[in-house]
């Protein structure tokens, strides 16, 4: 058995930026960050646009961004947790650059401040278009100088460990304490069982339960499934933000994006023969919130038969385009696309997720000594639809609230620490390897065109309920092969994406009015 104070799962900048705050403010304390790819990899590294903050106080306010932030989330935001995020924004954010993370900067030395959707002030701050890799790199490099903190990689958590294993203790689901984890060394192929007094879930979102993703295959909605199953309050799942500009691709799996920012630099979206349509369906044309741009797009490729609209960037700038976003024109480059003679294919793509995992405002869930922070959450600041770049902002405010709160509680070591001894070993015995991993491939792309073709940008009552037909088989054929296999990550990747599938199709089920990101044409 594994032991350790403080168990991070997860290594973005939500799980990264907790882990050093509650090491440098407990230098006797252990923590572990487990994570299943190389440190480096998440959802954090691949963000493009930036951080929405406010720096430029002659121009922008705390009042606008958070009503900018209402506004997007279509009113179901918590109005308290965005004040908080919005007001405490600017010093999470000196702190980020306090420890290594370089944003650009004009030529009189002020942050150069990008404008995307839904936003009615430059407040952007950015890295080039590789913001979220900066940040990722900086906080890497603090956590490597930390000594009391370790960073396992290739491990996968496959279950939360609580009451359910402890043999002879009472289930009340309303009463349940978190104790660690299980996790799979993907090394040595053995399970392991790492106990804490304090576990925080930041493993970021679930977007390949759909063909098309911005998202890392790492992105398999692992903190949800194991939330689930460990019987922790989730919500809002129904909110699956699309992101309207994905490079468009005959192949399924991860899609390049390109950001928000490149709207808000000028560029203006047309189909493919060339006419311009947003002004259709919002005045703020191209700037509108995601959601809004994104069925704009799904109802122009429905009425032409197109699989694609098209990004206009041939009257931009070019050596300024440049200089702000080197890599998307790389990429174009790659693809045979020149963004100044050509228009560019896009598509919109699962890109994150707006609710989650149930937590209050110093991120605990509905499990005692449990917290989660980042796009696992559920937090109240995005409701209906997240505004453009507020996610890494909100992983850093609630990445320090939830730091304070677990130096409170492991101050105060009020642990249930007899509990820890009772857990047992992972109980494999008599289980084989799984001999056709064809089974579980076939069942995921299954899972992931149902919920393409049913469960995404526009949905129906009828929709809904043959997605929840056809979930429900693919979920006995996964429970089948978790009875008589040792657990690989695929399996268990799959288990936890069935889960997610099983969320969203019944909470957009329950859910009685079109907000945000969700729309059932049945409700119009």
């Amino acid at each position: 058995m594994l032991t350790t104070d403080v168990l991070v799962i997860g290594s973005g900048i939500s799980g990264l930026s907790y882990a050093i705050k509650v090491a440098q403010k407990l230098p006797e304390t252990r923590i572990t960050i487990v994570t299943k790819a190389d440190g480096e990899e998440s959802n954090t590294k691949y963000a493009q646009g930036g951080v929405a903050v406010v720096t430029d106080f002659e121009n922008d306010s705390f009042e606008k961004h958070i009503e900018d932030t209402l506004r997007a989330g279509d009113g179901l935001c918590k109005r308290e947790a965005v004040e908080i995020v919005v007001k405490e924004g600017p010093q999470r954010f000196r702190e980020i650059v306090s420890w290594g993370a370089q944003f650009d900067k004009s030529d009189v030395g002020t942050y150069d401040l990008g404008r995307e959707g839904g936003h009615t002030e430059n407040r952007v701050v950015h890295h080039k278009d590789i913001t979220g890799y900066e940040i990722e790199r900086a906080l890497l490099a603090v956590v490597e100088q930390t000594p009391n903190i370790e960073l396992l990689t290739h491990h996968y958590v496959i279950d939360l460990i609580t009451e359910h294993h402890i043999p002879g203790e009472e289930f009340d689901r309303d009463n349940l304490n978190c104790y660690g984890a299980y996790v799979l060394d993907l090394k040595s192929e053995k399970i392991k069982r790492i106990t804490s007094r304090i576990t925080l879930m930041a493993t970021g979102g679930c977007g390949h339960v759909y063909k098309n993703t911005t998202n890392p295959v790492i992105a398999t909605g692992d903190g949800i499934g194991l939330a689930h199953r460990a019987k922790a309050k989730i919500s809002h799942m129904e909110f699956i933000q699309f992101h309207p500009t994905a490079l468009y691709s005959k192949l399924s799996g991860q899609l390049f994006l390109i950001s928000e920012a490149v709207r808000g630099f000028g560029a203006k979206l047309r189909t493919k023969d060339g006419q311009a349509f947003m002004h259709k369906y919002d005045e703020r044309e191209e700037l509108a919130s995601r959601d809004i741009v994104a069925r704009a797009i799904d109802n122009e490729m429905k009425l032409r038969g197109d699989d694609y609209v098209c990004l206009d960037c041939r009257h931009l700038d070019k050596e300024k385009f440049l200089e702000h976003f080197p890599n998307i024109y790389e990429k174009c480059q790659e693809e045979g696309l020149d963004m100044f003679k050509d228009l560019i294919p896009v598509v919109p793509a699962a890109h994150y997720l707006c609710g989650g995992i149930d937590v209050d405002l110093d991120g605990q869930s509905t499990i005692k000594n449990m917290f989660a922070v980042g796009e696992c959450t559920n937090t109240g600041l995005h409701g209906a639809n997240r505004l453009a770049s507020n996610s890494l902002l909100e992983a850093m405010v609630f990445g320090h609230r939830a730091a304070l709160k677990t130096v409170e509680l492991v101050e105060k070591n009020n642990f249930h620490l007899e509990k820890i001894n009772l857990v047992p070993e992972w109980d494999d015995e008599g289980l084989g390897v799984t001999k056709e991993m064809v089974l579980l491939n076939y069942l995921k792309k299954q899972l992931q065109i149902m919920m393409s073709d049913l469960v995404s940008i526009v949905r129906s009552n009828e929709r809904l309920e043959l997605a929840k037909w056809q979930e429900e088989e693919i979920y006995r054929s996964v429970k089948e092969i978790y009875k008589m296999n040792l657990l690989s990550p695929q399996l268990s990747e799959l288990r936890n994406l069935v889960s997610v599938a099983w969320l969203i199709i019944t909470q957009s089920q329950e859910r009685k009015e079109n907000r945000g990101a969700f729309f059932n044409k049945d409700l119009e």
